[in-house]
């Protein structure tokens, strides 16, 4: 109490001292508004880097992968009941990790709005502003393409958070956040350039309008994206050695066209910390979650010319008897759920380094996973494409050592071509969003019943949300 009250003396005579006027005309310190936070290119950039930093520590891991077919909750009995009520398929709006993510989600929405929003009246450089746009668009969409794909209508905020009316918005239907999806990405691709240094790019708007198109069965559209991608992308390949896209450098692969990248840093949160999560308890001290499943092992059933494994089902997963890391061999009783653990994010001990500080990078749009669009667009556009869409498959396959496909009519290369997409791109968070997108039949032999009642299966609005937001019913 006596330091209370030496406070509020010490405040009382300051006022005294000071006329009413000047006491509220002065200017906070240290707090920002857009006013005065949009004054320099500086702070520009700033504001759209804070876009990206939004990106980390992300749990879309927990929809992408332990929602799907490949893999279950795994981790300690007991632990994070919120992530197994979603492997279940069985999230309530309470759900702790549904609303994380669409917490983090529509903060990185509200980062890109702002940045959007107040970039225009900044009088930067032409070529500056359209990137800094270009690139806040990208990730707006990106956001909301998750969001469209885990809750279905979602609110379309699209202002910076001044107004009632820009707080409290309705849902808009699946149809309309598509279209704002598909308009920012062509406003990024005309705005950015193709500068591959970790940032958006013009290649990578192009790459993910593809996908949206395709996520809408408009197969013509896809296309005609991927054609302008391969006009303008000059130099993305595949990484000869599948493995090294999933080390410390690989999101400077001639294959990564967007991914999430982390340096070395004292802050051991702004490390991929996902290989804690993953990892094995009795070797890394990890917590050994989003454990594989024997159907996702089961999908790699074709060899390698050379009579081998194919390569990416030991890059992607631990499994018992097979290499691990620093010079170790995998044991099933690691990942005790069934036998398996993701691979992807861990690496070699890093001297020096705490586990949560690893640089590995998280790959969000790969150059293989174009291939596999274009040959998907291709084949459901007609059945005489079949020989066309071929061909970019097989360019995936053969890099896995794996032999061209056999598929010869549409049906057979439809389902060669989601079969390599699970084995392809395996723990990257993808096949949750196939599962459901390839439709009814495919996601009930995948899921069970409960992935489809009257509709595909959309986890609930988080009850925080339509207690917070008054347009929401």
């Amino acid at each position: 109490m006596k330091n209370k009250a030496y406070i509020l003396i010490a405040a009382a005579a300051v006022l005294s001292a000071t006329s009413c006027s000047d006491f509220l005309d002065e200017s906070l310190k240290g707090s920002y508004t857009a006013e005065n936070y949009y004054t320099t290119a500086e702070k520009a950039e700033m504001a759209v880097n804070a876009i990206y930093n939004s990106l980390y520590g992300n749990i879309l891991w927990i929809f992408g992968d332990v929602a799907s077919d490949d893999s279950v909750k795994g981790g300690d009995d007991g632990d994070q009941p919120q992530i197994n009520n979603i492997d279940q398929l069985d999230a309530s709006a309470d759900n702790g990790s549904v609303g994380t993510f669409w917490k983090d989600t529509y903060e990185t929405i509200a980062r890109a709005n702002n940045v959007i929003a107040n970039i225009p009246g900044m009088g930067l450089d032409e070529k500056t502003a359209n990137q800094y746009l270009g690139e806040a668009k990208f990730l707006r969409a990106y956001s909301y393409f998750n969001l469209v794909n885990i809750f279905g209508q979602v609110p379309l905020k699209l202002n910076s958070q001044n107004t009632s009316a820009d707080i409290h918005v309705g849902l808009s239907s699946v149809d309309a956040i598509y279209a704002q999806i598909d308009r920012d990405l062509r406003d990024a691709a005309d705005g950015l350039g193709n500068s591959r240094t970790g940032r958006a790019s013009k290649s990578a708007a192009l790459a993910l309008l593809a996908k949206s198109k395709i996520f809408q069965g408009d197969w013509t559209a896809a296309s005609a994206s991927i054609d302008e991608f391969e006009t303008v992308a000059a130099g993305y390949d595949l990484e000869p050695v599948y493995a090294d896209l999933f080390k410390s450098g690989g999101e400077d692969s001639v294959e990564s066209i967007f991914a999430i990248r982390y340096s070395v840093s004292a802050i051991a949160s702004l490390g991929n910390n996902l290989n804690v999560w993953f990892s094995p308890y009795s070797e890394e001290n990890g917590y050994h979650f989003n454990a594989p499943t024997l159907s996702f092992v089961d999908n790699f059933d074709e060899n390698t010319t050379l009579g081998l494994t194919d390569p990416r089902l030991d890059a992607s997963i631990g499994r018992d008897g097979q290499p691990w890391f620093n010079g170790t061999t995998f044991k099933a009783e690691w990942g005790n759920a069934t036998g398996y653990l993701v691979k992807k994010y861990d690496e070699d001990a890093v001297e020096g380094l705490a586990k949560s500080q690893s640089t590995v990078p998280q790959h969000r749009i790969r150059y293989a996973e174009v291939l596999l669009l274009k040959a998907e667009a291709l084949n459901e556009a007609s059945p005489a494409n079949v020989a066309l869409a071929a061909a970019p498959l097989n360019l995936v396959r053969g890099r896995a050592g794996l032999a061209p496909t056999t598929a010869a009519t549409q049906s057979d290369l439809r389902t060669a071509i989601r079969k390599e997409r699970r084995r392809e791109l395996g723990f990257e968070f993808h096949r949750f969003f196939d599962v459901m997108r390839y439709g009814k039949e495919y996601a009930v032999a995948a899921l069970g019943t409960g992935a489809w009642g009257t509709e595909r299966y959309y986890f609930p609005i988080p009850q925080s949300e339509t207690d917070a937001n008054r347009a929401l019913k």
